[in-house]
Parts: C-alpha cells; sequence; structure tokens
C-alpha cells in the first residue's frame, strides 16, 4: 500500500509540475523575480560545500523564524556552510536581505524524485532543518536514504491540515517517519504528529522560534523617522499583510476612522507584492487620497489618507512608527499571519477570527489582553476608532504584547540541545 500512496503521488506532482512551473513563468512576465534561479526548482544550480547544514522556510514568515537559528548556527559553528531554501520569490529576498553573507539563499525544488536527488547532490547537507509546516514526501524519503537528520523544527500542523494528512495515510506516516526530531511548537502540535506517524520518543515541545527573534537595533529610530514623514501630527494606523477582501475591509474602516480623525493615515501593506497594482487599481477609485510608498521614499506625502506600502521589508519598520496594527490573512479564511512582531514592539494589535496558522499563538495573546479580535470592517473601524481616543488602553495592551513576547522566549535553546547531538555525531569519524 505505501507503495501505491508513492506512484500515486509521484504520478500527481509530474503532471501538476508543468502547470505550477507555467504559473510561475506567466507571473515572471510581471514581477521578473519569479524567473529569477528558475532552475533551481528542478535541483539545479550551483554545488555547495559537504557537510553543510540546510534550513528550509517556506516563506517570508517563516524565513523570519528562522533567523535565530541561523545566527547562531554561524556563530557556534564558523566553519560549517549554512544554506537556506524558500519556496517563493519575497521569501528569498528576504533571506536575502536577513543572512548577507552567512548563508547561501536558494530555491527548494518540486518534490520530484529526480529533482530532489539533484539538488541533494549539490548541497550535501550533514542535516536538515525543515521550519513550520512543510512535509514533502519524496524529500523526507530521500533524506532518509541519504541518511541525513531530519529536523522539523517549530513544527505546527493544525487540526484541519492533520485531517488531510491522515487521508493520506501511508504516505505522510513513512515521511515522517524520517524525522530525526520533531520540535513542535505546542502540545496539541506534538500530539497530531504523533498521530501522523511522528515517532513519539523524538517528538518533543520546545516552543515557537518567533518568540525568539531579535528586533533590529535601529528600529525605533527607524519608525520615529517614518512618523514624521508622514504622519508627524496625526494618528497612524497599519493595516499588515492583507489579502483579496482585506483591504476593502480597511479602507471602508478608515473612513470611519477619519471621520473622527480626518487627518488619520492608514498604511496598507498588501501581503504578496504580485497584489500591489490591483490594491492601487482599488485605492484609485475609492475616494481618500493616497500615495504610493515607492514614489514617497525620500520625501513627504502631505495631505494623503493611505499609503500603500508597495516595498518590501518596510513593514516592521512601519508597525514601529504606528499606533495601532491589524494583522491580515485573518478576516479571510488564510490562516492568519505574523502577530509577534507588532507585539514585540508593543504596539496593539487587531486581528480577525481566521488565525489557524498560530492558534496558540493568537490564544496566548487574547487571553492576555495583548491583542483584540474583530471580525469585520465596522468591528476594525470601530476598535480603530476606540483605541485611537484611548492612548491609556494603547499603552496598556502594547506594554502585555510585549511581556507576552518575552516571558515565551527561549524556543531556540531548546531547539539547540535537540539539533547539537546530531551535528555532533554527523562531525565524528
Amino acid at each position: 500500500m505505501p507503495l501505491l500512496y508513492r506512484l500515486l503521488y509521484n504520478l500527481a506532482a509530474y503532471l501538476a509540475a508543468p502547470i505550477v512551473s507555467a504559473v510561475f513563468l506567466w507571473r515572471g512576465i510581471r514581477d521578473h523575480a519569479y524567473l529569477r534561479n528558475f532552475p533551481e526548482r528542478f535541483g539545479f544550480g550551483p554545488p555547495r560545500s559537504p557537510d553543510g547544514v540546510w534550513l528550509h522556510a517556506a516563506s517570508v514568515g517563516e524565513v523570519q523564524a528562522c533567523a535565530p537559528l541561523v545566527s547562531a548556527l554561524y556563530r557556534d559553528h564558523p566553519g560549517v556552510p549554512l544554506t537556506v531554501t524558500t519556496l517563493t520569490p519575497t521569501g528569498a529576498a528576504r533571506a536575502r536581505a536577513l543572512f548577507g553573507n552567512l548563508a547561501q539563499v536558494r530555491y527548494l525544488p518540486y518534490d520530484l524524485p529526480g529533482a530532489v536527488r539533484r539538488f541533494l547532490r549539490r548541497v550535501r547537507p550533514r542535516l536538515a532543518v525543515i521550519f513550520e509546516t512543510e512535509l514533502w514526501p519524496n524529500l523526507y524519503r530521500e533524506c532518509g536514504r541519504r541518511r541525513v537528520p531530519l529536523v522539523l523544527a517549530s513544527a505546527r500542523v493544525s487540526a484541519r491540515s492533520a485531517g488531510r494528512y491522515r487521508r493520506l495515510g501511508a504516505l505522510f506516516s513513512g515521511a515522517l517517519s524520517h524525522a530525526a526530531v520533531v520540535a513542535a511548537q505546542g502540545e496539541g502540535d506534538a500530539e497530531r504528529f504523533r498521530a501522523l506517524g511522528a515517532d513519539p520518543g523524538s517528538t518533543h515541545v520546545t516552543g515557537n522560534l518567533k518568540f525568539d527573534f531579535e528586533l533590529p537595533p535601529h528600529i525605533a529610530a527607524s519608525g520615529a523617522r517614518l512618523r514624521a514623514q508622514y504622519a508627524p501630527q496625526a494618528p497612524l494606523w497599519v493595516a499588515g499583510s492583507t489579502h483579496a477582501g482585506e483591504e476593502t475591509a480597511a479602507l471602508e474602516a478608515h473612513r470611519r476612522v477619519r471621520e473622527r480623525n480626518p487627518g488619520a493615515l492608514l498604511v496598507l501593506a498588501p501581503r504578496h507584492p504580485a497584489r500591489f497594482a490591483e490594491v492601487a487599481r482599488e485605492l484609485a477609485v475609492c475616494g481618500m487620497p493616497w500615495a504610493r510608498r515607492s514614489q514617497t521614499a525620500a520625501a513627504a506625502a502631505p495631505g494623503i489618507a493611505v499609503l500603500l506600502l508597495d516595498s518590501l521589508g518596510e513593514l516592521l519598520d512601519f508597525y514601529a512608527a504606528s499606533d495601532l496594527a491589524f494583522v491580515g490573512g485573518s478576516l479571510v479564511p488564510v490562516g492568519g499571519h505574523n502577530l509577534l512582531e507588532p507585539a514585540a514592539l508593543g504596539v496593539p494589535i487587531l486581528t480577525g477570527p481566521h488565525n489557524f496558522n498560530s492558534a496558540e499563538v493568537v490564544r496566548l495573546l487574547t487571553v492576555r489582553g495583548a491583542a483584540l479580535i474583530v471580525h469585520d470592517a465596522r468591528e476594525l473601524g470601530a476598535q480603530v476608532n476606540a483605541l485611537l481616543a484611548d492612548p491609556a488602553a494603547r499603552e496598556r495592551i502594547g506594554t502585555l504584547a510585549r511581556a507576552s513576547v518575552d516571558s515565551n522566549r527561549g524556543a531556540l535553546a531548546r531547539l539547540l540541545t535537540l539539533i547539537e547531538p546530531l551535528l555532533e555525531a554527523k562531525s565524528a569519524p
């Protein structure tokens, strides 16, 4: 039966690969980042020095989460080559900006047997670390065949995803059998991984590595500079990592905000760069004055109501400049995005009800009063107005948010205690 599952999976993968490639190539017409290093998606690319550590982080959020581990490995094992793979151009751009010369950045190949073999022949890792929720049967099987220890770091799987994996039975239980360590975010995640086939003795609860990220040293100064540029005497709030439908809700909410605070500024930051043009078209007919960040980076933009953040790597700086933040992917059933960045900055957080990608983080923040749930544009506008009218409440919620992050650090140290023996075993004669 496992062989049949693998054959059917590989058939589906071979059929899907040309379609996915065509989509990437089509997107590449508008965004050349999709064309950059495209052969890497089939396992090609420059060879690496052997016996390094390979870390996979699917997109921007996972790249941010893996940053503390990359820094720790570079510090503690300076002679070990580090390779970071990602799936998206935005993830690759963020990784290059974060890691510079610390690690080589490349794309993870499609989960095709030949592509996976080519990739591992070129990277030749002594240890593989996969972040959060990335279960690739061929990749895991090839790591097992090559005796590359596989660590699932800050691993999570929602109940909904676990149900989908369970329906595929032996395919994913076989994949998880190759994991040397599962370092789960929470006990619920650990139980679901065990139920899917992970070795109970190798499955541990280490916490969420995202709590261990370090804010850039000059983030407060960057935020103050942006605030002085765009809203020196007016309220400023951010709608970050938004998806289709959420920009409309944010704009409707902002109209309500402007009724009470006529000079208020909304910084609107779509999650995916491919949607910048689409959101710009919506702003062109919204009836409020607006501007693009890419066109006003060097100068103020007086009188605007909305700033479209159509640049990469600046969302954290605008969080630091804001009075409060709404984090997207949560008013629509995407699963939510990273609440911990604004929380670490002490910024009051609003989020929608759809946060199944980080349910335990949202539960922690909401129970402690460090984040508030809104369900639609009306509630979003009402909460923004209420918080803008109450500086003491903003200060209290922001303090609780920062304390929630600080009190949950430590996942990195727990993860390193599991990784170090694997590194030492592979480096022994």
